[in-house]
């Protein structure tokens, strides 16, 4: 059955579907049929119709059917024909509507209205993605691609892009691996739920850390999978009080949300761990590319690739529309979590998967990286010296690397103040959004604080964002500064 296709910008009809139906001939079934879908607004003036000869064949009718039913139309006012234009539907202030149909008005949905300043934690600033070198890389990926690319895809993904990645994640992360051991998927939510939605793969209860992500928990809780909170200092995770569990979520490079790596003491202890309970170390490389105060912190995963699984995307270095992520596996993890992506892949577009995999080889991605970490830095000290100079009583925390800062309020505080930054216009997010539901308050207290992404607005906006942020801080308590996190 032939369907219409229009053109956005020329409204050209390559195919119309008409059914030709009801007494007469076959000249006035058709007739009827065009006026109908023109009355009805099936056929938007200037839709631009198909050629009598090609129409006729696809009727299965006379040409000089369709060429007298196409005449009679524009006689009545319903077509028009122009000379190297083709026939149209003739342009009407609105479709006309069979009798006896009144006009039900069509009311637009209300737009939401969004804050005027976003600070939210985790997204870049969209302004920023590199779109001449990344259109270099698409079209140097298209031009050389093999024909096969446009068949179904790899579950495991491109080896172009395993192969890029494995030297990357090398040379940049201190990652172990090769490119057999790498599948490609559309991100990290992607891949817990690969991880845990099959039980081939992985099993729960797991460890996670007392404050992350809702999202990741409520994912893993639709997939059976209970999750235990641990406790967080000023040294990271608690790995220590890892127990009955076989699987632990860490993000160590840059713990989400409080800030800072996971002290090396812990990450040899959380891989020792993993070896004594054949367990599985879960890394979520969050924001790893970004540091600003600190030496460089390598992946956990290349203290031991056989009890590490590593996960990471472009979601924070790029762009999370691009929906491009992967993990690195223990040999005995690739073809169970292959059997649970399936025998094709149905995620991650192959053609941004060989755009991608040149980005990384001609050095694109090496150089966006690089700039951003300056942009994302002096970000970062702005939002520093914007406290300093008007909230000096509100510490600042997490910023040696990542895109967001923990800003620690007075005790008490956090909710009025994410209230007032509502008011102000800007979105943001209270630390409390973050903590595990089931975390002790023995072992891991409270602490009141907001959560504040100095990535996503443009640097145009970053100024008056501050402005609106430090407006909506509470006022120095009498009893002095609030205590550091942890």
């Amino acid at each position: 059955m032939a369907k219409s296709w229009v053109n956005s910008a020329e409204r050209i009809g390559t195919d119309l579907h008409l059914e030709l139906t009801g007494p007469g001939s076959r000249r006035t079934a058709l007739g009827d049929a065009l006026r109908e879908a023109v009355r009805s607004g099936r056929l938007a003036p200037g839709t631009r119709l198909p050629p009598y000869r090609s129409l006729a064949a696809d009727l299965g009718v006379a040409r000089n059917t369709v060429a007298d039913a196409y005449a009679e139309l524009v006689a009545e006012g319903w077509l028009t024909a122009r000379q190297g234009s083709g026939t149209r539907v003739a342009e009407r202030t609105e479709p006309l509507r069979a009798a006896g149909h009144a006009r039900v008005p069509r009311k637009s949905p209300p737009r939401a209205r969004g804050p005027r300043h976003d600070l939210r934690q985790g997204t870049p600033d969209r302004s920023t993605f590199p779109r001449a070198a990344w259109l270099a890389s698409y079209r140097r990926a298209l031009q050389q691609a093999p024909d096969e690319v446009f068949g179904p895809g790899d579950p495991a993904g491109r080896v172009e892009l395993r192969e890029a990645l494995a030297e990357y994640l090398a040379r940049a992360r201190g990652v172990r691996t090769e490119p057999g051991r790498i599948v490609i998927c559309s991100g990290f939510a992607h891949a817990l739920r690969l991880l845990f939605q099959s039980a081939q793969v992985l099993k729960g209860p797991l460890a996670v850390e007392a404050y992350g992500l809702p999202f990741h928990r409520e994912l893993l809780a639709g997939a059976g999978v209970r999750t235990v909170p641990l406790p967080l200092d000023e040294q990271g995770a608690d790995v220590g009080r890892l127990t009955r569990e076989r699987a632990v979520l860490l993000t160590p490079a840059h713990q989400f949300p409080t800030g800072g790596p996971l002290h090396a003491e812990r990450r040899a202890a959380a891989v020792d761990w993993a070896r004594a309970r054949d367990g599985v170390v879960l890394e979520d490389d969050y924001d790893g590319e970004f540091r600003y105060d600190r030496k460089p912190v390598g992946a956990v995963q290349g203290l031991d690739p056989e009890r590490v699984i590593y996960l990471g995307s472009v979601s924070k270095s790029l762009s999370p529309a691009l929906r491009l992520g992967w993990m690195v596996l223990p040999e005995r993890y690739v073809d169970r979590v292959l059997a649970a992506k399936g025998e094709r892949e149905a995620w991650a577009s192959v053609l941004d998967q060989l755009a991608l995999a040149d980005f990384l080889v001609s050095g694109a991605y090496d150089r966006h990286v690089r700039r951003m970490r300056q942009r994302y830095r002096s970000r970062r000290d702005r939002l520093v010296a914007a406290l300093a100079a008007h909230a000096p009583h509100v510490g600042v925390s997490g910023i040696a690397a990542g895109l967001h800062a923990v800003l620690r309020l007075p005790p008490g505080t956090e909710r009025s103040a994410v209230k007032a930054a509502v008011w102000q216009g800007v979105a943001l997010d209270g630390l409390a959004e973050f903590r595990h539901p089931e975390a002790s308050a023995a072992d891991m207290p409270a602490r009141d604080g907001l959560v504040v992404g100095y990535a996503t607005p443009s640097e145009a906006a970053y100024g008056a964002a501050l402005e609106a942020l430090c407006a909506s801080l509470p006022p120095d308590p009498a009893a002095g500064a609030p205590p550091a996190f942890g």
